[in-house]
C-alpha cells in the first residue's frame, strides 16, 4: 500500500484493500484494473430508480489506483475529500470515525456560557415576543452563534463529483458527521453506519409556536442541487443520543437533532436502497419550502426512488415530499408509540406508493400512513398494513375527512428492478436493509 500523510492523519492509497473481499488491483496503462469483484467499484444497476436515468450512476468506479483511498479517521476523510479536484475517487472507512472525537466544548466560543444563555432568554426574563436575531456578538446568543459556527466548519463534508464512499467491512461509518453533497453530479454512498450529528448548540426561538421551541442544524446527509446520487445499504440513526434522552429547558424538548436525509433545492435522479432509517424524527425531506422563489428550481426535478429499505421507530417524514416524483416501493414501515405519519404529502408532490409493508402497533390506524399538507395527488396501490392488503387513500379519507386525499399521481414508475410481493416485504428487508452487508 501507498500512504500520504495530511496534517499528521495517514490517508492509504490502497492497492489492496481487506473487507468482505480482497481486492487484487493490477496496473494496465495509468488504470488499475480490478482482477477480482471489487464492491467499491460497482454501480448503479440499469433501471434502478431515478438514479439511473440518462449517464447513470458511477461514483469513484473509474478511480486510478492514485484516487484510491482508506480512511480512518475525520482528518484523513476530509483530506481525501479535497485531493485530486473532479478525477473519480474511491474513499473506503474503515472502522468509525467521529466528526467530533473531543466532545461539544471543544467547539464552544470563548466565554460561551449555557446556564447564562438560559438565564437571560428564559420566558420570564425575555417574554414569547422577540427573537434573537438582533442580539449582538458578545451577547449569549452572539456568543452561541460563534459556537454554532465552529461546530459547522468541523462537521460538515463537501462530497465531489464522481465519488464513491463506501463502508469496509461490517462495522463501518461516521459518528457525528454531516455528509454535504452539494451542486455535484454522481455520488455513491454504501455500506455505512450513520449516528446523527448532535447539534451542541441549539437555539431558542421565543417567537416559533405559542410557546417557543428550540431549532437545530445539521442533516446527516444533504443532496442539495445535485444529480445522480446512489445512497444503498446505509443505517442512519440517532444511535447513543435518543431524542428519549434529551433534556426540556422552559418546558420544550432540548431538540438537538435535524434530519437523517435531506434532498432539496434542484437535486434530482437519487437512488435510496436498502437503507435502514431508524429511531429518528423528522426524517427526509424532499423539498425545503412551498415558496414561489424555491419552487421555481424545484419543479420537474426532486426525482427520488425509495426501495427495499427498512424505516423504523420514526416519527415523520419518511418521506415529506414537495414538487418531486418520487417513487416508494417495496419498503417495510414499522412504527412506534410516538409513530405521526409516513408519507407527507406537500406542495405539487406526485408520490407513488405502491407494494410496501406497514406494521403498525395496536391503536395505531392505517390513516396515520398519510398526512396531507397541500392537495396534491398520489397514487397508493397494492400496500399492505399488518399483513392487510389496504388502500390507504380510502382509509384516510375515511377517517380524516378534513384533510381528502385525491387519487392519481398522473405519472407511472419505470425505473424499477424487479418488485417483490408486498406480503413478503417485510422479510426480505429485514434479512438485506441496512448496513455491514455489502460485501
Amino acid at each position: 500500500m501507498n500512504a500520504q500523510i495530511w496534517h499528521g492523519h495517514v490517508v492509504t492509497k490502497a492497492l489492496a484493500v481487506a473487507g468482505c473481499t480482497a481486492l487484487v488491483l493490477a496496473a494496465t496503462g495509468t488504470t488499475a484494473q480490478a482482477r477480482a469483484h471489487d464492491t467499491a467499484r460497482e454501480t448503479l444497476p440499469a433501471g434502478d430508480g431515478w438514479a439511473s436515468e440518462g449517464t447513470g450512476t458511477t461514483g469513484g468506479a473509474a478511480a486510478d489506483a492514485a484516487h484510491v483511498y482508506t480512511v480512518t479517521d475525520w482528518a484523513g476523510f476530509k483530506a481525501a475529500l479535497a485531493a485530486g479536484g473532479t478525477a473519480p475517487r474511491i474513499i473506503k472507512v474503515k472502522g468509525t470515525i467521529d466528526a467530533v472525537t473531543e466532545g461539544c466544548d471543544s467547539l464552544a466560543a470563548p466565554g460561551y456560557d449555557f446556564d447564562a444563555y438560559l438565564a437571560k432568554y428564559s420566558p420570564e426574563a425575555w417574554g414569547l415576543d422577540t427573537d434573537l436575531s438582533a442580539e449582538p456578538d458578545d451577547s449569549p446568543e452572539g456568543l452561541r452563534r460563534a459556537s454554532a459556527a465552529n461546530q459547522d466548519q468541523t462537521i460538515k463534508a463537501n462530497v465531489p463529483a464522481n465519488t464513491t464512499i463506501i463502508g469496509v467491512g461490517r462495522n463501518a461509518g461516521f459518528k457525528g458527521a454531516s455528509l454535504q453533497i452539494k451542486a455535484v453530479d454522481n455520488v455513491i454512498v454504501r455500506n455505512l453506519t450513520f449516528e446523527s450529528p448532535v447539534d451542541c448548540f441549539p437555539q431558542w426561538d421565543p417567537t416559533d409556536g405559542s410557546t417557543g421551541n428550540w431549532n437545530s442544524e445539521y442533516d446527516t446527509a444533504v443532496v442539495y442541487g445535485s444529480t445522480h446520487v446512489w445512497l444503498d445499504h446505509n443505517t442512519f440513526t440517532d444511535g447513543s443520543h435518543p431524542d428519549s434522552a434529551a433534556p426540556t429547558y422552559f418546558g420544550m424538548l432540548y431538540q438537538q437533532h435535524d434530519g437523517e436525509l435531506d434532498i432539496v433545492r434542484g437535486a434530482n435522479h437519487v437512488t435510496a436502497s436498502w437503507n435502514v432509517f431508524t429511531e429518528h424524527d423528522k426524517t427526509i425531506l424532499i423539498g425545503n419550502s412551498d415558496s414561489e422563489s424555491t419552487a421555481a428550481g424545484d419543479r420537474g426535478k426532486l426525482k427520488v426512488t425509495f426501495h427495499h429499505n427498512l424505516f423504523s421507530n420514526l416519527v415523520e417524514r419518511a418521506p415529506r415530499v414537495r414538487f418531486g416524483q418520487v417513487d416508494s416501493y417495496n419498503n417495510h414501515f414499522v412504527a412506534g408509540d410516538d409513530y405521526s405519519y409516513s408519507f407527507g404529502i406537500g406542495k405539487e408532490s406526485q408520490l407513488v406508493a405502491e407494494h410496501n409493508a406497514f406494521t403498525l402497533p395496536e391503536g395505531i390506524s392505517a390513516a396515520k400512513v398519510l398526512k396531507r399538507w397541500n392537495v396534491s395527488p398520489l397514487t397508493a396501490t397494492d400496500n399492505y398494513v399488518n399483513g392487510k392488503r389496504t388502500d390507504l387513500i380510502a382509509v384516510h379519507n375515511a377517517e380524516i375527512p378534513a384533510e381528502t386525499l385525491e387519487s392519481g399521481a398522473g405519472w407511472t414508475p419505470t425505473l424499477r428492478t424487479e418488485v417483490d410481493p408486498a406480503k413478503r416485504i417485510p422479510g426480505i428487508v429485514g434479512r438485506g436493509a441496512g448496513a455491514g452487508r455489502v460485501c
